[in-house]
Order: structure tokens, then sequence, then C-alpha cells
């Protein structure tokens, strides 16, 4: 098994040369203009989920998400931006499949809880209103003499 993957990424690196020499020869200077195009937008990506990391992990913070779930997709950003500085055609699948893969939402149903400042209310369901303005829930009082 060792010797199929170090075999494999052996391999890569001619398979892509060899892939960008066929390329080259049917499309001429067009190819280099997409690794130039492919190579500026991966970096662009990568800039850009830097900048905006920071915001991402604050927000998942404040709305009680999951951090390492917003953490990975940064980090799947990043390696997708990667793959597209890295000239070639498959890492350049490979980064695309990367950003296709979608993020998993919890689903609207779902219960969670709302930590107030005072922590009397204790947001119990969530379900979306039939208009996108408003948020409907259930609540209870949560006493003092039971925690």
């Amino acid at each position: 098994m060792r010797f199929l993957i170090m075999l494999i990424l052996l391999a890569f690196p001619f398979v892509e040369i060899f892939l960008l020499i066929q390329l080259g020869e049917e499309y001429g200077w067009w190819l280099l203009l997409y690794l130039v195009v492919i190579g500026s937008l991966g970096l662009q990506l990568i800039r850009g989920e830097k900048l905006l990391i920071s915001a991402k992990m604050m927000q998942s913070l404040s709305s009680g998400g999951n951090p390492i779930k917003t953490l990975l997709g940064s980090a799947r950003n990043m390696m997708a931006g990667v793959l597209l500085i890295v000239p070639g055609i498959i890492t350049d699948i490979i980064a695309v499949i990367l950003l296709l893969i979608p993020i998993s939402k919890p689903s609207p149903g779902s219960s969670f809880q709302n930590n107030t400042t005072n922590n009397q209310y204790q947001q119990s369901t969530y379900t979306k209103a039939a208009n996108d303005d408003v948020i409907e829930g259930e609540y209870t009082k949560i006493d003092d003499d039971k925690k």
C-alpha cells in the first residue's frame, strides 16, 4: 500500500507535465493565458480567505456555531487556492472539486440553546417563518431556584 501511494505521488508531476505539454501543443498560448488567470484566481482566493478567517471565526463563535467547522472550511479554501496556483490541469480539477464540496449546515428544525446575559430564558425550538423577516420560536422561563 505504501509503495502504491509513493508511486502515485512520484508519477503525479510527470503526468501533470505530460498533460501540460499535450495541451500546449493543442491550444498554444491559450493554455498559458489559462494558467496565468487560474493562478491569479488562486492567489485572490488565498488573500480573501486570509482576510475573512477572523471575521468568520468571530461570527461562528457569537452565533453558537462550531468553530472547528469554520476553521476546516477556511483550510479547505486555502488548500484549493494553493492547488489553483500550482500550474497544472489535474491540480485545478482537484481544487474545483474541493470548492464544490458543500459545508453542512444545521437543519432549521434542530434544537439549540441561546445563552443570554441573565440566563432567564432558554430557547428550545427554532422554526422557519413564512417570510424571512420573522424568526418564530418558543421559550421557557428558568427559575433561579432550579440552578
